[in-house]
């Protein structure tokens, strides 16, 4: 705790951003960072709150109010052996996290939660700044080889922590360069490219071998790596969307926002893209979908000069605050203003898309929608919904982006020449705890295990996931378990 009555003293603030027509010129991030003076009475806030339930509200176990003292105290070194010994990538997760920390934070209770995300954000780039961020691998390695597939936050994660250990770890990427979903899925003025490129190379100077353009089943088969490595670790992710196949599906104009968002950061990349163009420039858009992938598709029509930008969401709007079926320490489903939607953008509550019209050439015209009222059970959950009478209208638009999330992983290739077992959800099966599949040495981390979730799940599913395999190599591990205690006990 690092000032006694610094909760009282200071409110909630967050560094100032760009202004939205500024930001929109450009795909760069456009948070600024805190003074010193505010750095630090946004550490004093967290209190001596007995039971932080900050760090159950953390998938990862950060040892939130401890890395607050140390940042009180202006003790850097300190900050980031707490914040690194739970979190791999803390300028991801400072970045992108929807912070459920926060809404554990028990100072929410009655007043604006701690910060956190941000001063997480603060330690790690101070941390790069003053040369802490160095390679931790052993020099004296175990003889043991591990094959890690899928370069997103899971498989990172995952071939960091397996490094650390000491064995020789290789990451399999079939796109051309490494990061997954933090390189080709979330936009630049989200997370820059040279902030994920920063990390791997500091995890190729610990001796993670990445070999990309390398599709796992195709490029090479599952079977030589399973017979070259003494373990394998998939964490493809989830990568089927969900699609709305409705009349005029096949017309122009419609395209998964996925295919939409890697195009835009693969040119902001000054790399080449190789399928037709798709652009929001000049045209009438439409998201369909109301989560983060939408609000990216948001942000990124506006840069490209979208005419106009509306985002239809199926579920009614949510409130603004806890309600009593949301109580606190739970993560609450309240409404979420990102800054792509400061940025402009026309949001509809309640809406259900019932066809996709075309022109005389097979080009979107516009959409056919209806207003929907939802049935809720006795704990406010939707159960169905029913159209509202007299309520169907359309709405012209060129380009609509489908954001509806993703079903699971893609089972053609890898998976089914492995021969891995796949549960009700078509998720590969391996349970929580243990991540092995039933085929011998292979293990499975990230939404290629549990489904489509958080970047910090990822994270925390290849931490664990690495654990399991060092037992298996060795007979027990000398990584760290997410549970706190064990943790303090490690780090002090």
């Amino acid at each position: 705790m690092g000032k006694p009555t610094g909760f009282k003293e200071f409110g909630r603030e967050l560094p100032s951003k760009i202004a939205p027509q500024e930001r929109i010129a450009n795909y760069k991030e456009f948070v600024n960072l805190y003074s010193d003076e505010k750095l630090n009475e946004q550490s004093a806030r967290c209190m001596n709150c007995g039971v932080p339930f900050c760090h159950n509200g953390c998938p990862l176990g950060n040892i939130i109010p401890e890395f607050n003292d140390a940042v009180y105290r202006k003790d850097w070194e300190e900050a980031y052996t707490i914040l690194s010994s739970t979190n791999n990538f803390p300028e991801f997760t400072g970045r992108i996290c929807p912070a459920p920390c926060e809404s554990a934070c028990v100072l929410g209770i009655n007043k604006p939660p701690v910060a956190i995300e941000e001063i997480e954000k603060h330690i790690i780039e101070i941390a790069y700044e003053k040369g802490m961020v160095r390679p931790t691998a052993p020099l004296i390695k175990t003889g043991k080889k591990v094959a890690v597939v899928g370069s997103g936050p899971a498989g990172l994660a995952a071939a960091a922590q397996l490094v650390k250990a000491g064995h020789s770890v290789t990451v399999y990427e079939r796109d051309d360069n490494p990061g997954g979903l933090l390189r080709y899925g979330i936009p630049d003025f989200k997370l820059e490219k040279g902030v994920v490129e920063r990390r791997i190379k500091v995890m190729e100077e610990d001796g993670v071998v990445f070999k990309c353009n390398t599709e796992v089943g195709k490029d090479i088969m599952p079977e030589e790596l399973t017979r070259n490595n003494d373990a394998v670790v998939i964490a493809g992710g989830s990568t089927i969307p969900r699609n709305l196949p409705i009349p005029g599906r096949d017309l122009k104009g419609i395209h998964f926002a996925m295919d939409f968002l890697k195009q835009q950061n693969k040119r902001v990349s000054d790399i080449k893209v190789t399928a037709e163009d798709i652009l929001a420039t000049g045209k009438d858009v439409v998201v369909i979908g109301g989560g983060d992938t939408g609000s990216d598709c948001v942000g990124t029509s506006n840069r490209q000069g979208a005419k106009s930008v509306t985002q239809f969401e199926v579920m009614s709007k949510p409130p603004e605050q806890r309600t009593a079926h949301m109580p606190w320490p739970s993560y609450p489903m309240v409404l979420k203003v990102t800054s792509s939607h400061e940025e402009g953008v026309v949001r509809h509550w309640g809406v259900n898309t019932k066809e996709f019209l075309g022109d005389a050439n097979g080009n979107l015209r516009a959409l056919k929608v209806a207003d929907v009222s939802w049935e809720l059970d006795v704990m406010n959950r939707p159960v169905k919904f029913a159209e509202v009478e007299g309520s169907e209208r359309e709405i012209p638009c060129q380009a609509v982006f489908l954001a509806m999330g993703f079903l699971h992983p893609q089972h053609t290739g890898m998976l089914e020449q492995l021969g891995v077992e796949l549960d009700e959800r078509k998720n590969v099966k391996a349970r929580e705890g243990v991540y092995r599949t039933n085929v011998g040495k292979v293990f499975a981390a990230g939404d290629m295990r549990r489904g489509q979730s958080l970047v910090v799940w990822a994270i925390s599913e290849g931490r664990e996931c690495a654990r399991k395999v060092d037992e298996f190599l060795m007979g027990h591990s000398a990584l760290e378990s997410k549970d706190v205690v064990n943790l303090f006990e490690q780090v002090f």
